[in-house]
């Protein structure tokens, strides 16, 4: 079933140019973040990151909304995207906003359980298995909203019932999309490494040599030094990089989420039966 609508979701983007926006919008503004980054430094840089994810929700919602009515136009696209903008972003919302209590009270409990400081690594252990599940049975809440007009809770609970009920498809979806994800990312890793491959050479000539040490390279690799390395011509070569890699990312994601919960939803859900009767006043009574 995940290969059928990945394939599915390939064939979309193939043949629906408009598609492939919601990726040039995602590519552009990943890049417009990596240039800030080595202009104004992470500070400046990581105060954009939320508006970039609300602009990306409209872009989101619109490719959802392409889906689910077989459009391939522009005008389909910005119009979805702003009906159903609102409707993907509060569910996110109250998601985050629970997690984010949630993490308060792990935090809570760590203090009380050690009786001195936070232990920030029992904090952040207890935390990846609360996010964890609560990201696997909400993560299709956006798709809810547009391809049911689900409402805020609505849409939860319709993601937590779809995600429940078919949860070795849902698993499959996940590893699918890792497997895309990291296939993309390795090919636009080997086109970077290709086209800086003459600035990278100090490393790669510490890699070859005698005295090869992993604790010093891993001392070399870091951000700051990589940037100093690459140089002004290696930062815009890394942001066209990003760019590209985004434009085959992000359209083809989107796309499968929509075609595999588009499938979710037309599969049948398995309801546990109950055995009992009716009494004389239309009362269920079960045994």
């Amino acid at each position: 079933m995940v290969f059928a609508e990945f394939k599915e979701a390939l064939t979309l983007v193939g043949r629906t140019p408009v598609l492939w926006i919601p990726g040039i919008v995602a590519g552009l503004l990943a890049a417009l973040l990596w240039i800030l980054y080595n202009i104004s430094g992470a500070f400046f840089a990581l105060r954009l990151v939320l508006i970039v994810a609300l602009v990306m929700l409209l872009f989101v919602a619109g490719t959802f909304a392409l889906v689910k009515k077989n459009a391939g136009d522009a005008g389909t696209l910005l119009r979805g995207g702003l009906q159903y903008y609102f409707k993907i972003l509060l569910p996110w919302l109250v998601v985050g906003f629970a997690l984010l209590l949630v993490f308060i009270l792990i935090m809570i409990v760590t203090v009380a359980a050690t009786g001195s400081g936070t232990d920030y690594e029992a904090a952040g252990l207890l935390a990846i298995f609360v996010m964890i599940p609560t990201l696997f049975l909400t993560f299709f809440c956006d798709t809810a909203a547009v391809f049911e007009d689900a409402k805020v809770f609505a849409s939860l609970r319709r993601s937590i019932l779809v995600a429940a009920s078919h949860s070795w498809e849902v698993l499959g979806f996940f590893i699918v999309c890792c497997i895309f994800a990291f296939a993309d990312l390795f090919v636009f890793a080997i086109i970077w490494e290709g086209l800086l491959l003459e600035k990278l050479q100090p490393l790669v000539t510490y890699y070859s040599s005698p005295g090869y040490n992993e604790t010093q390279l891993a001392g070399m690799m870091t951000p700051h030094n990589l940037i100093a390395m690459i140089g002004t011509d290696g930062m815009w070569i890394t942001a066209a990089v990003i760019f590209a890699s985004m434009i085959v990312l992000v359209p083809v994601l989107l796309a499968y989420k929509a075609c595999f919960y588009r499938k979710l939803i037309g599969s049948p859900v398995a309801i546990q039966q109950t055995t009992g009767e009716y009494d004389s006043k239309g009362r269920w009574y079960k045994y």
